[in-house]
């Protein structure tokens, strides 16, 4: 039981070492940082321009 605790927290700590580490851009890309903070949002951006296409075909 001990081992599987020690191998859970193990694993724990190595996944948040390697998304701290992968949250960083290099320094090349660091220009595009503002960017990168936005794409996430394009498709929920598509999700409510579908919406508002529909509202205005009146919703067939």
């Amino acid at each position: 039981m001990v081992a599987s605790n020690l191998n859970a927290c193990l694993t724990l700590g190595m996944a948040a070492f390697t998304l701290d580490l992968m949250a960083q851009l290099p320094e090349a890309y660091q220009a595009f940082s503002p960017l990168i903070d936005i794409l996430p949002l394009i498709p929920v951006f598509f999700l409510l321009l579908a919406f508002v296409w529909q509202a205005s075909v009146g919703f067939r």
